[in-house]
């Protein structure tokens, strides 16, 4: 009996075995980005001694060792960051998963959601039902406070009436548009500019619509090289600051003589994508991975906003002006949060932060958004992480569109 039994069982083990194997994550095999994320860690490193705001680039780091499989080192950074008490939060990064399995994972998730419990104050405003439109910029037409929200799948940007009516403004394919990202409406004539932001870094545009949807004019980027035009915003009818987040540079365009000029900032910006100006337009604010720059316009003097200890104004997506603060929506925290920074009276230091959403499902993937009178209109599910380009990677996962609201009061 044992004669047949034996192999049999050897059968089992062997059979087991590779069964576990191939359900276990293959370690020695490193990620298809590999050599693209140890760049990165290679360029976070050199930031990291000149950083006021040190946690940003810790947590970044330990991402990247994360998605590499250093376990070791990425929880070494993870230790540091949260140390700082500044709001990063390990549970809400997928790629950080994997350090769970050190038993004291749990204790610096814990210490974070004690110093910064859920917060909600948002409300849903409209509902758009077109599910695959993966939207980005949101800008308001202060004329009339009809919306405007771009499509990256589709490269369309629609309309959304005060009734919650939307339709289209460009349609896809109208005009041949890269993926949307920023969007801002002229408050004098009601025309649209916005920006194109394609993954590959080739492609990016800023156009400008008049108020009925004709293509006006389309502008490329100045320089060779990767590009990719986010967010911008308008100063009078002369000028317009946008960032390009593969350059790693913010740019001034002149709307007469149709050229661009790149802006002078006090450090290197790594991966700018907010951007905001003063009421009086005399303030500039420049946001990237690590912090938030303040850009004199007329002098062309910058300045490093200083958050603050225990705070970060890191990775802000949205950047918007509000009474002598700044409202942001910061998605690389680990887990996304809707905050307002109130300003010291030159706007180089944070004073208080107000969190206004965090750790709830208004802000599932949240990234840009517009102040319309005293509320403040966000995309809470843009679902991004689930389009590759132009693919979407599980279309049963897709839901309606929503465009949550926060009163910010005085």
């Amino acid at each position: 009996m044992k004669l047949v039994l034996l192999p049999g069982l050897i059968c089992l083990l062997l059979a087991s075995i590779f069964a576990f194997a191939q359900a276990m994550p293959n370690t020695s095999v490193p990620p298809a980005d590999a050599a693209d994320v140890e760049l990165e860690i290679r360029q976070v490193e050199q930031f990291l001694p000149k950083l006021p705001d040190r946690g940003a680039g810790l947590f970044l780091l330990a991402h990247d060792y994360a998605h590499l499989g250093k376990t070791e080192k990425a929880f070494s950074a993870l230790q540091e960051c949260i140390s700082l008490d500044a709001g990063f939060d390990p549970e809400g990064d997928p790629d950080l998963a994997v350090l769970k399995s050190n038993p004291k994972f749990n204790t610096l998730a814990e210490r974070v959601h004690r110093r910064y419990p859920a917060v909600h104050r948002a409300q849903t405003a409209f509902v758009i039902a077109e599910p695959d439109l993966f939207p980005e910029g949101l800008a308001e037409d202060p004329r009339s406070s009809m919306l405007y929200m771009g499509s990256l799948h589709f490269g369309k940007i629609v309309e959304i009436a005060k009734d919650g009516t939307v339709s289209d403004f460009i349609k896809a394919g109208q005009y041949s548009l890269g993926p949307i990202c920023g969007l801002k409406v002229d408050p004098v004539d009601g025309s649209v500019w916005g920006n194109t932001c394609p993954d590959s870094g080739v492609g990016a545009e800023l156009f400008h619509f008049d108020s009925g949807g004709k293509l006006l004019k389309r502008f490329s980027p100045p320089t060779p090289g990767k590009h990719l035009f986010n967010d911008l915003v308008l100063r009078g009818p002369d000028e317009i600051y946008l960032t390009d987040s593969l350059a790693n540079r913010a740019f001034r365009f002149d709307r007469k003589s149709h050229t661009f000029s790149e802006l002078s900032l006090c450090r290197t910006v790594y991966y700018p994508n907010g951007i905001a100006l003063s009421d009086d337009g005399k303030r500039l604010y420049v946001a990237d991975a690590f912090g938030i720059l303040k850009v004199d316009v007329k002098t062309g003097g910058c300045h490093e906003v200083e958050p603050g200890k225990s705070n970060t104004v890191s990775g802000a997506d949205g950047l918007y002006w509000y009474k002598d603060s700044l409202v942001a929506v910061q998605n690389s925290l680990g887990s996304p949060r809707i905050a307002r920074f109130r300003l010291s009276p030159d706007g180089n230091r944070v004073l208080g932060i107000t969190i206004l959403e965090y750790r709830t499902p208004f802000v599932s993937s949240p990234t840009t958004g517009a102040i319309v009178g005293s509320k403040f209109y966000f995309m809470s599910n843009t679902q991004i992480d689930n389009l590759k380009g132009d693919k979407i990677l599980d279309p049963s996962k897709l839901e309606p569109v929503r465009i949550s609201a926060i009163d910010l009061g005085p």
